[in-house]
């Protein structure tokens, strides 16, 4: 497929930006209309993005970089080449939980509050951002004989976006129905990177672009410490919110 879908002024705007931006609105209106519901002020929500945003970016790319960079040591000048391809969505994730993290500090608002507010809709968001990865011919698997298998490069592979699209979309369809029967905040927040990693960690297995650390695949490494960090979050959040 064309990775261009048009063109400004000579300079091409890629199908994969214009699907991470659509995802990135999509994720802030949704923010807003659970922000209203839970009582978190618009001005927070729009600031916050307007922070976290751009940290996440930088924390997917610099994610990417570190562990591709015995080749970006000798070409330090694309580090920060956005449109040179290279992005990994824990990076993303890394950088703007510590934004909110710090926003909400300073501006002394309930941390896990916030977290469940603006994450509610990252599932969904991240749905429609790994088509982005099908209209690159990337982020697939390795080959397979199954039905829904897709053609690169004249091989039949797994199209392991479309399996995390399908698990991200469920995960968000889960947390909306969900929202309003949590029983602690931040509860919606664990509970998705919780079932994101899951998901995340079987379906890294049978991708071939994986980052490495040494023998092992980096996303299942993050995935395993996710689900173990958030479990025992929630653990103590719950029993607090027990006492009371």
């Amino acid at each position: 497929m064309n990775r261009v879908a048009f063109s400004i002024f000579g300079l091409d705007i890629m199908w994969y930006g214009v699907l991470m931006a659509l995802a990135m609105i999509l994720c802030v209106f949704l923010a807003l209309k659970e922000g209203k519901r839970v009582s978190i002020s618009e001005d927070d929500i729009l600031n916050l993005a307007i922070i976290a945003i751009p940290c996440g970016l930088l924390g997917a790319r610099l994610y990417y970089v570190i562990f591709n960079w015995s080749w970006y040591s000798n070409h330090p000048s694309e580090i920060l080449n956005f449109r040179g391809g290279g992005m990994a969505i824990h990076g993303a994730l890394i950088g703007g939980i510590l934004a909110g993290f710090i926003y909400t500090k300073v501006k002394k608002i309930n941390f896990f509050k916030m977290a469940d507010t603006v994450m509610i809709g990252i599932p969904l968001g991240q749905a429609i951002g790994r088509w982005g990865n099908y209209i690159n011919g990337e982020a697939h698997g390795g080959p397979t004989s199954l039905p829904w298998g897709i053609m690169v490069d004249g091989v039949k592979v797994h199209p392991t976006f479309l399996y995390e699209s399908i698990w991200d979309l469920g995960i968000f369809i889960f947390l909306w129905c969900f929202r309003k029967h949590k029983k602690y905040e931040g509860q919606l927040a664990i509970y998705y990177l919780i079932l994101y990693s899951i998901g995340r960690f079987f379906i890294e297995g049978l991708r071939t672009d994986s980052l490495m650390i040494g023998p092992l695949r980096m996303a299942q490494v993050i995935s395993l410490t996710a689900i173990i960090v958030c479990l025992i979050l929630h653990k103590i959040l719950s029993k607090k919110k027990k006492r009371g």
